[in-house]
């Protein structure tokens, strides 16, 4: 009875039955319980618990139903020696010939985890004033049509459907919704053939640069842009332009003709969040035209314009399927659900589509189905406009908060996104203002991640979507306070 009663969760004492089964079943197959011996009664078990002892007597007849157990006469409920077979028994050492170790890092292509990255903490939430960027406010996820949906999903048709080797294919309900509910909100229109469901845009990033680029291909980025897009076209290249921006997104200057691929971030440019002007756009799209390139529409935070609609996607003016627009709804219904999607001319999501095959076999379709059904009842469309109300108050009250205490270092943002890119005083040195931040409770993101050739410590990123309004305003004030203190002029100051 002790071996059982250490390996169950002391949270058992006000959890469920379904984990108690789940934690007995385990404990039998890790086999922490003895075969020859009997388990603890109902009755002592559920003592020792502090739970009904109906809980533990329902839960003993679902172990013995599913095989877990046998029940004995008059002596209880043993581990079956059925359920522990087919388990590898743990091999001995056959000899002690001394090798040496194996240069793992010689042995590796490539090493991704040496790239400069974007790193969130696990603890975010714990901040009392988290400006963190990507997470999304969990008071604003909508959990009971999430669950509705999710349930739906699970019926038995639908299991039918989605449990079966679909191939290549995604669910005809989720590719449909993209279609005629998702990209028509940007001014695309695209037939089924030529749309894939990625498991985020990330996915999405990384097949277009597989299938597009190689040594000898020059690919076109923005500075400061992201980090993540950088890093996956530096696997298949060593030819990378850094294109500079300005206060209306990537400038199109004359040298992004010699470019073979071009990747922007027009509605809000990633990081500084200015949108790129309709002309722009055009000036871009002809350049294309004339000569002979392609480009990369990441879309990300189309929808959280505060001041104006939101201008027709890049892809919305593509006759001749110049761009490959990348879309997602991470940043407006849960990070964690992993549901981007691409457009392009058939022939590439053709190739797509078999390289996405040689990554999963087929795509996690009960998931795309879920999606689909919560596209399909329109409640995507009531959380949009939730959010917007909410983004809206939120980055009016942090631009307020921001004119007020560092009214000499911020880049206003025009239009919107979920996040302000500042640019502190000169000598600002971000890593350390993070970490005096970090004391203080506050998380705030460096900004010199984003640039690709020099450091720009003076830069970090704000962003709102995490927290609560009414924290705004202290959090700004308490983090304009400590910008002095990681001021090289200020600190060399205090040293001597």
């Amino acid at each position: 009875m002790s071996q059982l009663l250490f390996h169950l969760d002391a949270s058992l004492r006000t959890s469920l039955q379904q984990q108690l089964r789940e934690q007995v079943a385990r404990a039998i197959l890790d086999g922490h319980i003895p075969a020859d011996k009997a388990l603890p009664s109902s009755r002592k078990l559920a003592q020792e618990l502090g739970i009904a002892r109906n809980t533990v007597m329902l839960v003993y007849e679902q172990l013995l139903d599913s095989g877990y157990l046998v029940a004995k006469s008059r002596s209880g409920y043993f581990v079956n020696p059925e359920i522990l077979q087919g388990h590898a028994p743990t091999p001995e050492r056959l000899n002690d010939i001394e090798a040496e170790h194996l240069a793992w890092e010689e042995l590796l292509t490539m090493h991704p985890s040496r790239q400069r990255t974007i790193n969130k903490p696990n603890d975010w939430a714990s901040y009392d004033y988290p400006f963190i960027y990507g997470q999304t406010d969990p008071e604003l996820f909508p959990t009971q049509h999430w669950r509705e949906c999710s349930r739906d999903s699970m019926s038995v048709p639908a299991i039918r459907s989605w449990s079966v080797d679909h191939l290549n294919d995604d669910d005809p309900l989720l590719i449909n919704q993209v279609r005629t509910r998702l990209l028509p909100r940007r001014g695309v229109w695209a037939s089924s053939e030529e749309i894939l469901v990625t498991v985020g845009a990330q996915q999405a990033l990384w097949i277009v640069a597989m299938l597009l680029l190689k040594q000898g291909r020059r690919f076109g980025i923005e500075n400061p842009g992201y980090v993540d897009m950088y890093n996956i076209a530096s696997i298949f290249t060593k030819d990378i332009l850094l294109l500079p921006v300005d206060e209306q997104g990537m400038r199109p200057e004359p040298r992004v003709s010699a470019c073979d691929l071009v990747y922007v971030t027009p509605s809000h440019q990633s990081p500084t969040t200015v949108t790129m002007p309709l002309s722009r756009r055009r000036q871009l799209l002809d350049m294309a035209e004339l000569d002979n390139f392609l480009i990369v529409e990441d879309d990300y935070e189309s929808e959280t314009n505060y001041l104006d609609n939101p201008t027709p996607a890049l892809k919305s003016l593509d006759k001749h399927h110049r761009v490959i627009y990348v879309g997602s709804l991470s940043k407006t219904l849960a990070p964690g659900l992993r549901v981007g999607y691409m457009v392009g001319h058939p022939a590439l999501i053709r190739e797509a589509r078999a390289l996405r095959r040689l990554m999963l076999r087929h795509p996690p379709t009960n998931n795309q189905h879920a999606v689909a059904l919560f596209l399909d009842r329109g409640y995507h469309d009531a959380l949009l406009r939730q959010i917007h109300r909410v983004y809206h108050r939120r980055w009016q009250c942090m631009g307020e908060a921001l004119a007020r205490h560092m009214p000499h270092s911020t880049i206003p943002s025009a239009y919107g996104g979920a996040s302000y890119w500042v640019k502190g005083p000169a000598g600002l040195d971000c890593d350390a203002l993070r970490e005096l931040a970090r004391q203080e409770s506050i998380l705030i993101e460096r900004g010199g991640l984003h640039f690709f050739d020099e450091p720009h410590s003076e830069y970090f990123r704000l962003g709102f979507s995490a927290i609560p309004e009414s924290r705004i305003e202290p959090g700004i004030e308490r983090l304009a306070r400590l910008i002095p203190q990681a001021t090289r002029d200020h600190r060399k100051a205090g040293s001597s």
